[in-house]
């Protein structure tokens, strides 16, 4: 299924209409007394979703406290007998920055007893076995909104990287040299390619496309321009290009800036 690109001025008009349908599902859930769970992508083109969510929870005084952030992935290194996942307080671990930029940005717009409880900040653990947290995902009632970012250079969706099995399931990958060049380009303390991670463990293709019950894709940037193109003319999975599995998931909503989508213009 092809997906059209709803174009809007700015990254921050992006992340507002992003956030708006975030905080309106998560009102629904709180008066329903249950567990909502959301998706989360770490790094830059999420990060004015987290921004604008975070004014809607003070401007609207969201209910928080039955929130569970599930995180898309995390760095590792190889230690003896397997992997671990990196020290969080390095600027490019994505448990700290689900950490810092999601749960106390948001918090910090909530009343106390509205707060989203530390406990509630899921993430892949690299020593479970494939699938463990799919699982637990499944059991918590699926993803209800799993906010989605593609990588500029390859395409990769959380870390998984080209040529990933529609069917993949939580895991531990080897990542690209495209995907730890973008890395370069998000975290300035890496300073060079060796610095980069070259592990990680992350949610599949199949946990997106599966386990959420809808999707927001955010793409933001005159960088992004070739892969607004590549999902806008995309309209089934390809595992060259990880990110359309938007075209395979239930309920997406493709968010695009005017700059990203320049190389549309002509045609939209």
């Amino acid at each position: 299924m092809r997906i059209a690109p709803e174009i809007l001025d700015s990254p921050d008009d992006v992340g507002r209409a992003a956030a708006d349908q975030i905080a309106t599902s998560i009102a629904a859930s709180a008066e329903a007394g249950r567990t909502f769970v959301l998706g989360c992508p770490t790094g830059r083109s999420p990060l004015s979703t987290y921004e604008q969510l975070a004014r809607i929870v003070a401007e609207r005084d969201l209910d928080l406290s039955r929130v569970v952030i599930a995180l898309m992935d995390e760095y590792v290194e190889q230690i003896d007998g397997g992997y671990r996942a990196v020290d969080p307080s390095l600027a490019h671990s994505c448990v700290g920055y689900g950490e810092r930029d999601i749960l106390r940005r948001l918090n910090a717009g909530a009343r106390p007893e509205h707060r989203i409880p530390e406990q509630n900040l899921w993430y892949p653990d690299p020593l479970a076995e494939d699938g463990a947290y799919d699982r637990r995902l499944e059991e918590a009632g699926g993803i209800d909104i799993f906010l989605l970012a593609s990588g500029a250079s390859d395409g990769h969706i959380a870390l998984n990287p080209v040529g990933a099995p529609a069917d993949t399931v939580t895991r531990v990958v080897a990542l690209g040299d495209d995907t730890r060049r973008d890395n370069l380009d998000t975290f300035p303390t890496l300073r060079s390619l060796e610095e980069a991670p070259r592990f990680g463990v992350t949610v599949g293709i199949a946990t997106i496309r599966e386990l959420s019950r809808s999707v927001i894709m955010v793409v933001t940037g005159e960088h992004k321009q070739p892969t607004v193109r590549r999902l806008a003319a995309a309209d089934a999975y390809e595992p060259e290009w990880p990110a359309t599995v938007l075209t395979q998931c239930r309920f997406p909503r493709f968010l695009v800036d005017r700059s990203a989508a320049a190389l549309l213009q002509t045609t939209l």
